[in-house]
């Protein structure tokens, strides 16, 4: 599902909502989980899943066309974490 296909859904189950007004709240929910991480916070959303930050150290690497070492910088990478309703939900059968 693509964010416009989001967006389109809820619209659809909120007809009582402007769909511009829909797409501001999910830009908004969107961005807030990205400055949140940004800040290095964790964002929990309960039954869903909780996003986090994980530090990658600074490493050498090889690149695989040359075989030459290269040196990694240190980086910092969104983690997502499902949550246990969500786990359930995907493996009911």
């Amino acid at each position: 599902m693509t964010k416009s296909e989001l967006i389109q859904r809820l619209a659809e189950m909120n007809p009582h909502l402007y769909l511009r007004d829909v797409e501001k709240i999910v830009d908004t929910v969107f961005n807030e989980i990205a400055d949140a991480l940004a800040r290095g916070d964790r964002v929990e959303l309960r039954g869903f899943g909780a996003f986090s930050v994980k530090e990658r150290a600074s490493r050498t690497g090889r690149n695989p066309r040359t075989g030459e070492t290269v040196e990694v910088d240190a980086k910092r990478l969104p983690f997502f974490k499902t949550g246990k309703a969500l786990r359930e939900k995907l493996n009911d059968t």
